[in-house]
């Protein structure tokens, strides 16, 4: 049967559990072990499509269409397996389900309450994604902060279902902070010892304590942490920060907590093969060389928000043994060509991201069109597409104002127009074309190049798309449309031919790379910025 390892974090929130969660995952699968990850979100939204990137930071997509936690991200690229729905859970999908279900009667007449029920449609979504690909092993994250009353009901599920299915067939890690105190020199224990009461108070005692720290941690420290709350010495494990996310796995290794992890579980400790990972890490470590990539976006004063366009612009530079350096451009802040060329004159390529709303879109648009008239390497996702669409309609083929109905509905030339099947609906929550459609890419293009093929899969989140009113005066214009749906009908990819790479994607495919398979795109603008500064 599928072993479970829980992990919940104390004393802060962002200590990274996520990480931990993925790493321990990607140490699993190098021992042969197949690994789901599920994160449990306490907020009560159903999701976090409609949530500001501000806040959440980016909605990752995954191929079914579920918009889910940003986490979700890192646990696909370190166990490099696609997740879904079932993979994301919040306690807002869990109150919805159970009201539904009161409302249809089938809970006959009953009082509903937190405990059975609440707790009982937590628990089937732990079985629900155990039965989806029936890992060896699934973990699952809990997050924010132990102590927090959003998340009690995880914590009591948990408890409930480690006695359930045997104590044998479960673990518990708790993910805490050590705090240094320069002052001093000490690193303080006080707060881990604090949090793992708190975890036990809810009935649940931690197996394995992994700790947070930006200095080494003594064995007398550990030893101290064991003691006090009641962990075995050899699982104490240290988690140093570290400069990059992908060296955590190498690190936690050495501190042998996948052996500790497989003993707790009754597990056979076989043997890691981690060789392809330690070649990319010495990669990462060691360029040979660096550029620089501008990120233009609308919500850079966290950069959370574009988590997932980064990471595939370090993957394309790992590829490429080279060191990608981002630089961060507010696009509100460009308000005219020599804010771009301010801006991007010391650049080596640049991206426009994906985002919603007219804030900002000039600046975009300012940027499209200097990148272009420059043949400076340009790469355009979702909103990206769509702005390198109004700057070609406007600056070259003389369309006026074009512009997208989102942002100017009485525009002359709505180049690019809400999708059909979008314009009757009223909600917000899971409405845009979301998930994994097939593209058709045209032979001899860019596009075709980098994919070396016909057909792809890409995954989708946006309202609007190209207006195939305005495709043939575009066409005649010099803008190749080098991807399509396969009926013809959906503009997916745009590109500039003149330019070595000025190539934009009306989906995400920074949701499918991988640190061990870049994604094409990202690898296309890389190599051809590595070029143009050669």
């Amino acid at each position: 049967m599928t072993k479970y390892i829980f992990i919940t974090g104390g004393v802060v929130s962002s200590l990274g559990k996520g990480i931990v969660a993925a790493s321990l995952g990607r140490l699993l699968s190098a021992r042969g072990y197949s690994v789901s990850i599920q994160k449990f979100d306490p907020y009560i939204n159903v999701d976090p499509g409609t949530m500001s990137p501000f806040q959440h930071g980016e909605v990752f997509v995954c191929d079914d269409g579920a918009e889910t936690d940003l986490d979700l991200g890192h646990y696909e690229r370190f166990i490099d397996t696609n997740l879904s729905q079932i993979n994301n859970v919040t306690s807002g999908s869990v109150y919805q389900t159970v009201i539904n279900k009161e409302r249809k009667g089938e809970y006959l007449g009953a009082t509903v309450q937190m405990i059975p029920h609440i707790t009982g449609e937590i628990k089937s979504r732990l079985i629900q994604a155990s039965k989806k690909t029936n890992p060896d092993i699934l973990i699952a994250e809990v997050g924010g902060t132990v102590g927090d009353i959003e998340g009690l009901p995880f914590i009591e599920s948990i408890r409930q279902f480690r006695s359930e299915i045997g104590f044998q067939n479960s673990m518990s890690i708790h993910v805490t902070l050590l705090p240094y105190l320069p002052t001093s020199g000490e690193l303080k224990t006080k707060p881990t010892q604090h949090s793992v009461n708190v975890l036990r108070s809810y009935g649940i005692q931690p197996e394995m304590l992994v700790l947070r720290t930006q200095v080494p941690v003594s064995k007398a420290e550990k030893d101290k942490i064991a003691l006090f709350c009641s962990v075995n010495k050899d699982c104490v494990i240290e988690c140093k920060d570290m400069k990059s996310i992908y060296e955590v796995p190498l690190y936690l290794e050495e501190q042998k907590i996948t052996t500790q992890v497989l003993k707790t579980l009754g597990l056979k400790d076989k043997r890691a093969n981690l060789k392809p990972w330690k070649e990319m890490v010495e990669k990462i470590k060691n360029p040979k060389k660096q550029i620089t990539i501008a990120l233009a976006g609308k919500y850079t004063e966290l950069n959370d928000a574009y988590i997932s366009v980064v990471e595939s612009l370090k993957h394309a530079g790992f590829k490429n043994s080279a060191k990608i350096n981002i630089k961060w451009i507010a696009s509100e802040d460009i308000k005219s060509m020599n804010d771009v060329k301010k801006h991007l004159s010391d650049v080596d390529g640049v991206v426009v991201p994906g985002g919603f709303g007219v804030r900002g879109i000039e600046g975009k648009l300012k940027v499209v069109q200097y990148a272009r008239e420059n043949n400076l390497p340009y790469l355009g996702l979702c909103l990206g597409m769509q702005c390198a669409v109004i700057e070609y309609a406007r600056n070259v083929a003389g369309l006026k104002g074009a512009n997208s109905t989102e942002f100017d509905k009485n525009s002359e030339y709505k180049v690019v127009d809400l999708m059909e099947e979008q314009k009757n609906i009223a909600g917000y929550g899971a409405t845009m074309r979301l998930g994994s459609f097939p593209c058709k890419v045209k032979r001899g293009t860019k596009a075709f190049n980098a994919y070396k093929s016909d057909l792809i899969q890409e995954r989708h989140r946006h309202r609007f798309e190209f207006n195939n009113e305005y495709k043939q005066i575009l066409e005649e214009n010099g803008l190749v449309i080098s991807g399509t749906s396969p009926d013809g009908l959906l503009a997916e990819i745009v590109e500039y031919p003149k330019n070595d790479w000025h190539v934009a994607c009306q989906f995400h495919p920074e949701f499918k790379s991988r640190p061990s398979s870049p994604h094409p795109l990202f690898v296309g603008l890389v190599e051809t910025a590595l070029k143009r500064k050669k």
